[in-house]
């Protein structure tokens, strides 16, 4: 007898990638980073370092470097908290000046139908912006945030999918591994993180990543974009297969 879902063994475990995998807001970012390091450094913006899937607080650094900024001990604090001011303070343009990447909402509804899945995010970005972001879009309804890695905890791409994979250990009480964990990202940084942290990986040639250059980082499965929901929720069926097995 089938169980009702509620009651259902959590034992899949899906993180996405924000940016250019599920919704693109490149022109407010870079505003809200302008602002926040004028805040910071009294001093306007010059350049910024592009993303390229490294982490916010990685981004802070190289920027201030760049900028010709000595970075100090309350730098880091200082700039992600006047990040997470100046990015909410804007949140009203998301939907007007970014947009959802293609097929982004039906992805994330078709996938939250497979048995035992929850989903996550596993973003550079830092949580109370991922949040802005996704909210904008209405793509924040199918995912945990609490479960996720974000930008403002300092460690690699890899280490914080291990970090998400372990808060949702304690809060299911169930073991993620490389079995029953699938990563969702568009650049060879998301593939890195996912063969070292231990999870599959699907790649989504939607971002700056060609799909050659995803395959050839060692990526499970390629997709050109998300349009094809029912390609997504079989790529992440494949992949956590004997996960599946264990809820029917």
């Amino acid at each position: 007898m089938r169980r009702h879902p509620q009651e259902a063994a959590i034992n899949r475990l899906v993180l996405w990638n924000v940016d250019l995998t599920l919704v693109d807001v490149a022109i407010v970012t870079r505003d809200a980073y302008a602002e926040a390091f004028r805040f910071v450094t009294g001093r306007p913006l010059v350049k910024l370092v592009p993303p390229m899937g490294r982490p916010d607080s990685e981004i802070v650094f190289e920027t201030l470097a760049v900028n010709g900024v000595q970075a100090e001990d309350d730098h880091l604090p200082k700039f992600l908290s006047a990040l997470a001011v100046a990015f909410a303070d804007r949140r009203g343009r998301l939907a007007k000046e970014g947009r959802m990447m293609p097929g982004a909402k039906d992805a994330l509804k078709a996938v939250s139908r497979l048995d035992g899945v929850i989903q996550t995010v596993l973003t550079g970005t830092i949580k109370s912006n991922a949040v802005h972001k996704l909210k904008a879009f209405g793509l924040d309804k199918h995912v945990d945030f609490a479960l996720g890695g974000y930008g403002e905890e300092v460690y690699p791409k890899a280490t914080l999918l291990q970090v998400a994979q372990s808060r949702a250990k304690q809060r299911l009480g169930t073991p993620f591994t490389a079995a029953n964990t699938v990563v969702i990202g568009d650049s060879t940084r998301d593939v890195q993180a996912a063969k070292i942290g231990g999870a599959a990986m699907i790649g989504v040639a939607s971002g700056r990543s060609m799909a050659a250059e995803l395959r050839d980082a060692g990526a499970d499965v390629v997709l050109p974009d998300l349009s094809n929901a029912s390609e997504v929720v079989a790529a992440v069926a494949s992949l956590t297969a004997s996960a599946g097995r264990a809820v029917l």
